[in-house]
């Protein structure tokens, strides 16, 4: 779950920088509200695909899956 807050001031920052001004009939929170859900619902489906390429379709390639983790653990 996003954190609205941080998602609030990420949309007033680039409303800023862009020049665009919110429509006085949607109050903020509804509007941060909603782009959040928006993110999530894509975040969500996002997940899911790289699931399916992590795990082959259901066919893991655990040696490199075995990399992948000794790759990362050194960072």
């Amino acid at each position: 779950m996003l954190d609205r807050k941080v998602i609030g001031d990420l949309l007033d920052e680039k409303f800023k920088e862009l020049g665009i001004s919110k429509p006085k009939d949607i109050p903020r929170g509804i509007l941060v509200e909603t782009f959040c859900k928006f993110v999530e619902d894509d975040y969500y489906e996002w997940i899911k695909d790289n699931f399916q390429t992590f795990f082959d379709h259901g066919n893991p390639d655990w040696d490199w899956i075995k990399a992948r983790i000794k790759c990362y653990s050194k960072e």
